[in-house]
């Protein structure tokens, strides 16, 4: 696969690329699926509400635009090897690489589990921007440009399919911003929009005018790294684009008609399944007989609502009886004084949605050191108290007591947002004090938050400093300045505005690191782990 196809032989028979007579119109039914991140129990469910949409809405496609990589003790364990099992048992047609697709990426040894797990795949594997030529392990998965036959476990630039006696060219784009958040190595990304010009020229000049972009860019990610809705913008003759990466649920297919200067464009319609598996997305777009798109329809069907399949709840079981055993695994530290998480329903004064506290310290200072390392300019962290789930007790810590603690899955998000942007999140982090939040923020080392709780909500904070230089500082209002969080946070979770804004402006990374695991490493880095209340966060209400 190349970053631009360079006009080599496609492999397609010219029989094949003649668009045959057919009386209009005509539907494609995509189903679809994206950032399952090793959430392999969602499968069974998976797999069931599937068989009940192919019943209801026919024969179609099914696609998944990537990141099944990293996330869960499944994918810890297994290395996406489980997931490939269930993916194969569903019958998927393509796939896109993710940006946790690569996290596994070593200097030495390259990329073995992806390799491996696309070896194993029983379908073809997209990505018109992504170069695989260079590191020698996928040497043997190294398909043509395009082809209209694709070999199971293959790379491709792009495939034709046929549905319905109709030929559909499907390509892959990739985020470029897995050079920095993740560890892609010597696989080689390009630019996105170039590619997908290229690819289109490509199909249109075989005769295929139904194209589909399976893409891991985000519906409306970082602009300077590319998303969905530049990407239907700006490239014409991209009839479907279904998406990942940026977890975004809609409901039904997004259809755009205009380009970023409100001129008509002929239309584009995009579809996202949110996240883990929870839904499978139904597509059905209707073209003329000139093959533009006339109307376009679909939902996201829940999976929670559905039984498990049995056979696939079968396959399960080993799977989940070894994960049980891993759960159990020390992680190789050990906690002196007990973290505890209290809570005003359990009868403590104190609360981890309303107070500082020392576990709530140790967890956002387990961020900080994760962002540091890919951003060394990173001034604090921030942990949303309602995502602190349990304590961790005195002893030998385990992996599962850390996933209790930090259950979601959540990945560091690294933002850019002004100081007037930082304090009005402190305000919202603050406006119920004393009443719990899942709004309330702990904070890491360096950071000091004064405030004051009998003044009314969206008043009450009196300073908030960092550490620069060596020394506590006020924030500047019109300074930029890097944080970091979690993705649920910084999209707004907790009614955070302030920080939505921000992510909604493209202000906002998503990097390779999973909270737990974020809290995993630092606890190993630390050993002994003796870990205080030290007043980084203090009401002048209760000083006073």
């Amino acid at each position: 696969m190349r970053f631009i196809p360079h006009g080599i032989a496609l492999g397609i028979a010219t029989g094949l690329l003649t668009t045959s007579a057919y009386a209009a119109p005509y539907t494609l039914t995509i189903f679809h699926t994206n950032d399952l991140h090793g959430r392999t129990d969602h499968y069974p469910q998976l797999i069931t509400t599937l068989a009940e949409a192919r019943e209801r809405f026919g024969d179609g496609l099914l696609l998944d635009a990537g990141d099944i990589f990293s996330g869960t003790l499944y994918f810890t364990e297994y290395q996406g090897q489980d997931a490939i099992k269930f993916m194969n048992l569903m019958g998927y047609d393509a796939f896109v690489p993710g940006n946790h697709e690569f996290d596994l990426g070593n200097p030495e040894k390259g990329h073995q589990a992806l390799a491996a797990f696309f070896a194993a795949a029983d379908f073809p594997i997209l990505g018109a921007n992504l170069d695989f030529s260079t590191p020698p392990e996928f040497a043997d998965q190294l398909g043509e440009s395009i082809s209209a036959e694709p070999q199971p476990g293959h790379l491709y630039d792009g495939i034709v399919v046929e549905h319905e006696g109709q030929r559909i060219g499907i390509f892959g784009l990739s985020t470029p911003s897995s050079d920095t958040i993740s560890s892609p190595g010597n696989v080689m990304i390009g630019d996105y929009r170039e590619a997908a010009e290229a690819m289109v020229a490509e199909f249109e000049a075989q005769g295929i005018d139904k194209i589909v972009a399976l893409t891991h860019l985000g519906y409306d990610s970082d602009p300077s790294m590319g998303n969905d809705l530049l990407l239907a913008q700006h490239v014409e003759g991209v009839d479907v684009i279904i998406g990942g990466h940026s977890h975004t649920r809609l409901q039904t297919p997004v259809m755009l008609t205009e380009n970023d200067r409100g001129e008509p464009i002929a239309p584009t319609v995009i579809g996202q399944a949110g996240e883990y598996g929870q839904y499978l997305g139904v597509m059905q777009v209707t073209f003329d007989d000139n093959s533009n798109v006339l109307e376009a329809n679909g939902e996201l069907l829940a999976t929670e609502e559905r039984e498990p399949d049995a056979d696939a709840a079968a396959l399960l079981a080993p799977f989940t009886a070894k994960i049980e055993e891993v759960r159990d695994t020390l992680i190789g530290a050990r906690v002196v004084s007990t973290l505890p998480n209290p809570r005003h329903g359990n009868g403590d004064e104190q609360s981890v949605r309303a107070d500082e506290t020392a576990l709530g310290n140790l967890i956002a200072d387990g961020q900080l050191n994760a962002a540091r390392r890919v951003d060394p300019q990173t001034v604090l962290a921030l942990q949303n108290g309602g995502g602190i789930r349990g304590p961790i007790p005195v002893g030998d810590v385990t992996v599962g007591e850390l996933i209790a603690v930090q259950p979601f899955g959540n990945r560091l998000t690294l933002m850019e947002v002004t100081g007037a942007e930082l304090l009005e999140t402190f305000e919202i982090a603050l406006a119920n004090v004393p009443i719990e939040s899942g709004a309330f923020l702990q904070v890491s080392r360096g950071t000091e938050v004064v405030y004051d709780s009998r003044q009314p909500a969206g008043e009450r904070v009196v300073s908030l400093k960092v550490i620069e230089d060596g020394t506590l500082q006020d924030i500047a209002l019109e300074r930029t300045y890097t944080i970091a969080t979690n993705n649920f946070t910084a999209a707004g979770g907790d009614s955070h505005s302030a920080l939505e804004a921000a992510y909604n402006d493209g202000r906002s990374t998503i990097v390779g690191n999973t909270d737990w695991e974020m809290l995993r490493d630092y606890m190993v880095s630390l050993g002994e782990v003796t870990y205080p209340v030290e007043g980084r966060i203090v009401d002048q209400a209760r000083r006073d």
